[in-house]
């Protein structure tokens, strides 16, 4: 029972500082997501996947059904 109760803590843990930039952070978001995760997009300038768009850190994804912008437009 204690290994499962600190195997759930550590999970717990894990998703908290994954998330530290939206809690407390005003208007955070996740960086560089969308092609320039991808490093090897990031070196031959290619695009998307997912929306088609071309590597750069500082935009959103291009495809509406974005996950991670559904979720973060449920905050704003």
């Amino acid at each position: 029972m204690a290994t499962l109760l600190i195997t759930l803590g550590f999970l717990a843990l894990f998703f908290v500082l994954m998330s530290v930039r939206l809690i407390f952070i005003k208007n955070g978001e996740f960086k560089g997501t969308c092609a320039s995760q991808n490093p090897y997009l990031n070196k031959d300038g290619g695009t998307c996947g997912y929306c088609g768009k071309t590597v750069d850190s500082n935009s959103s994804c291009g495809n509406p059904d974005n996950e991670v912008d559904k979720v973060l437009a449920k905050f704003k």
